[in-house]
């Protein structure tokens, strides 16, 4: 048993080793698909300790050498139902991808997408003693944040300091070296239902893989679908998966905001077949091929194909429903999942971002005329989002249903500064650290 901040500064230094090995895969472990990318890195001479706060702030060039992805099962609400089924799942993916790498990976990093994510935004002041800001003091500030009661069974996953300041002088990204009197930070934590993340984690090992990162999917599908400006002005990535839709708020290049909405693609499907009396298949089938949001006047002609699975020979009295009967079907649920993204940018305070830009991305996402839907509902600029490109990925795995694999591997190269990244200072009269408010909290990882 050991505590919160000696666990993740044990995987981030994992982490590092498996980089500076060369090869360290991510595994997205979501409701509907279970991808595995292998990436192999250039070495440890790529990483500057002057590129950041924290020490593992430095760019590292990295490429895609394996990447495999098969049908998830097990998987309920981007949390693990089934143990056995989810490790048959990554097992196949894990191994399809050595395969194509022609190497063995012993760790990965991975994410997490359902979990109930809750954000705290906390708040820490030190004086300088030195009369400017050292690498010790960024330390102690971090550790002077006054962190609230997160409920029980309640883990962080990421604690990501987004603003310092010096005296008046705010918006910086590396105070060290400012002259000064008080330094001051504001930190933003992102927690989640301990029991999905010790399920992620006993899974991960029961595949005889080492577990050396976990990642929010909102907050990875965020930082490959949106561009540079939108992270840096203010936007949302609408991240619609199977079972689960995220959203993260960015700003200044940070995540201020993560919450999920537990609806997602899968639950069109359900209706599909419930409403059209098909198979599960079928009705996959037909929200990918023939499914859509905006009804037009030939939709009612439009007759399609529903007896057996698609493309099988049927000697029996053949069956056909029209596209608007499917776009029917498929609209209200879309709506009601749009909706509950509304009510989350509304208390997120997102209408008073300077840019307010939505994108979506996900499976979801490639439902034809979304994009038009969102706008009329949410209120605000809508475009659809696909992962940046990185070295050596294959065309199919540019989609954005990957957004959250490709964004779990660019934080894997170039991770954003958090808590654990920093020696934590001793405890001192008049400071409520983090390790003492945190020390109700035990994980089992």
């Amino acid at each position: 048993m050991r505590d919160l901040y000696e666990a993740q500064r044990a995987m981030r230094q994992m982490r590092r080793q498996a980089m500076a090995r060369g090869v360290m895969a991510v595994l997205d472990i979501g409701t509907s698909k279970v991808t595995c990318i292998i990436l192999q890195f250039d070495g440890p001479g790529q990483f500057r300790e002057t590129d950041g706060v924290g020490p593992m702030a430095g760019q590292s060039s990295f490429r895609v050498i394996g990447q495999f992805t098969t049908q998830s099962r097990g998987v309920r609400y981007g949390e693990i139902e089934t143990m056995a089924d989810v490790e048959r799942c990554v097992r196949h993916a894990v191994q399809g991808a050595q395969k194509q790498a022609g190497v063995r990976v012993d760790h990965v990093i991975a994410t997490i997408s359902g979990a109930r994510p809750a954000s705290y935004g906390l708040a820490g002041e030190i004086p300088l003693r030195s009369g400017k800001v050292t690498e010790e003091d960024v330390a102690a500030v971090l550790a002077a944040c006054d962190a609230p009661d997160f409920g029980k069974n309640r883990e962080v996953l990421h604690a990501q300091p987004v603003n310092f300041a010096v005296d008046s002088r705010s918006g910086l990204s590396d105070p060290r070296d400012i002259v000064g009197n008080t330094l001051s930070v504001d930190m933003h934590v992102l927690t989640i239902d301990g029991f999905a993340a010790s399920n992620l984690v006993h899974c991960i090992r029961r595949c005889d893989l080492e577990l050396a990162g976990v990642g929010s999917a909102a907050y990875a599908a965020g930082r490959a679908a949106l561009v540079e400006d939108e992270q840096e002005l203010g936007a949302a990535c609408i991240d619609m998966g199977g079972g689960v839709t995220g959203v993260s708020l960015f700003l200044k290049k940070h995540m201020l905001f993560a919450d999920a909405v537990r609806m997602g693609g899968d639950l069109v499907t359900r209706d599909i077949s419930q409403g059209l009396r098909v198979p599960l298949p079928v009705a996959e089938w037909l929200k990918t091929r023939h499914g859509g949001l905006e009804a037009t006047g030939r939709d009612d002609r439009e007759m399609i194909d529903v007896t057996g699975e698609p493309g099988e020979d049927w000697d029996g009295e053949r069956r056909f429903v029209s596209r608007a009967d499917l776009i029917g079907i498929m609209r209200p649920r879309v709506e009601e999942i749009l909706d509950g993204v509304r009510e989350i940018l509304e208390a997120a305070g997102f209408d008073q971002m300077p840019s307010r830009q939505v994108v979506l991305t996900g499976g979801a996402s490639q439902i034809p005329g979304l994009d038009t839907l969102a706008m009329r509902i949410l209120g605000y600029n809508v475009r659809i989002g696909r992962p940046l490109r990185i070295q050596g990925l294959a065309q199919q795995h540019t989609a954005p249903c990957h957004a959250a694999t490709v964004g779990l591997a660019l934080h894997a190269a170039n991770p954003q500064d958090e808590w654990w990244d920093f020696e934590m200072p001793a405890e001192r009269a008049g400071v409520v650290g983090l390790r003492r408010a945190y020390r109700w909290f035990r994980n089992n990882w």
